[in-house]
């Protein structure tokens, strides 16, 4: 292995974002970059730090607007950078890139990237609205490379004025992490045996079709249109159960009704949070996506590489994600119908399902795989340090 000559840190504000690092660690290691993360504290930050074998530093930092928090949560990243001294900084998420990019700006770090991965600006109005899009500005005039998850989401901050246009680009293809497609998000490592365990200990019956969702439980996530989309689609097919992987979130909670609908049930399975959802993918029919805003989403492209179809929301992001009619089916946000009509398609056409599936998988196969997008961050490393006449061996 070569000598680790160059410090690299990663910032976000919640240690979720540290499973985008999974796989990429190791091969910056590889390639002589020491590797440091910062975000909120946490068992997930001190479980990857135990994982990786990298240094991890707990800062808090609320996801929501907290002033005070968060000028005590720039010091405290300031002194931490200060003893670290790293060559690069990278700081992704809107309150994590703000922080991140200030803290690198005072401590006079070489390259400085900002990684926008969505726009939550874009889901708001008034006084938040302005601020998350000043923060976002502050951040890209900080940094000095602005790397972004979609062509879509790049195009917006172009068009928004958050970023010059030749300071920002996607690499590669996109996506904010890439799949493992061959390892863990391989249809091929589980057989029928495994599938009927795992829906035998969530209780759903053999021959059941099974709807899956992946990700946070919140109204940002279109749970109103999933729970109505539901409501049709349960009555008329009694064979039919919903999987939800994740969990509920007290930042923008879905309502009371929805939440009552989900718990009670009884062909409705909600996991909790896992950290391991392959085998989860492994015995869903279809996955939907309902959501209002996205940057890339990523389970898209884990369900694609498990052979299944995706119904998603035509919104940024997912716009990406998904090839429309090749992939899977995208729908307007926001509306139940629409959703509950893509989901029936697929119900009724098995033939469709796998013919979506097929072409999902090959398509991560081609441009998703996370050693590319591995690949592509370290040469965009490589080019930043050359710039600024650092050796990176």
């Amino acid at each position: 292995m070569r000598e680790l000559n160059i410090r690299l840190v990663y910032i976000a504000t919640s240690p979720l974002f540290l499973n985008f690092l999974r796989g990429h660690v190791a091969f910056l290691r590889e390639h002589g970059i020491a590797v440091s993360v910062v975000c909120s504290p946490g068992e997930l930050l001190q479980e990857f730090v135990k994982q990786e074998g990298v240094p991890g530093y707990g800062i808090e930092m609320p996801r929501r607007i907290t002033p005070v928090k968060d000028l005590v949560a720039l010091w405290q990243m300031y002194g931490t950078l200060r003893r670290i001294r790293p060559h690069i900084v990278h700081a992704n998420t809107p309150k994590g890139g703000l922080l991140g990019m200030i803290a690198g700006w005072l401590c006079v770090v070489p390259v400085r990237i900002y990684h926008m991965r969505g726009l939550p600006f874009l889901s708001t109005s008034g006084w938040k609205r302005r601020v998350l899009r000043w923060s976002e500005k502050v951040a890209c005039r900080l940094a000095h490379s602005v790397l972004c998850v979609s062509h879509s989401i790049r195009q917006i901050a172009i068009e928004e004025n958050l970023c010059p246009e030749n300071k920002i680009q996607v690499l590669a293809s996109g996506s904010g992490q890439g799949v493992d497609a061959e390892g863990r998000f391989n249809p091929a490592c589980f057989n029928a045996e495994t599938r009927r365990v795992l829906r035998e200990a969530l209780h759903i019956p053999d021959g059941a079709l099974v709807i899956g969702y992946v990700g946070r439980i919140v109204r940002d996530k279109g749970m109103d249109e999933l729970a109505e989309a539901w409501a049709r689609l349960r009555e008329r097919y009694p064979n039919l159960y919903l999987l939800l992987v994740g969990d509920y979130e007290p930042q923008d909670p879905v309502s009371d009704t929805v939440r009552r609908l989900f718990s009670e049930d009884q062909r409705i399975i909600l996991t909790g949070w896992v950290r391991e959802t392959a085998s989860y993918y492994a015995i869903m029919d279809i996955l939907v996506l309902p959501s209002y805003r996205e940057g890339f989403p990523n389970t898209p492209l884990e369900a694609s590489s498990m052979e299944v179809p995706v119904v998603a929301t035509r919104i940024p992001g997912c716009v990406d994600a998904v090839v429309d009619g090749i992939t899977g089916t995208l729908v307007p946000a926001r509306d139940a119908e629409a959703l509950t009509e893509a989901v029936e398609r697929y119900i009724r056409q098995p033939e469709l399902r796998q013919r979506h599936g097929t072409a999902g998988r090959e398509r991560v196969l081609s441009e998703f795989r996370q050693e590319v997008l591995s690949r592509a961050l370290y040469e965009h490393y490589r080019r930043l340090m050359q710039a600024k006449g650092i050796p990176s061996g």
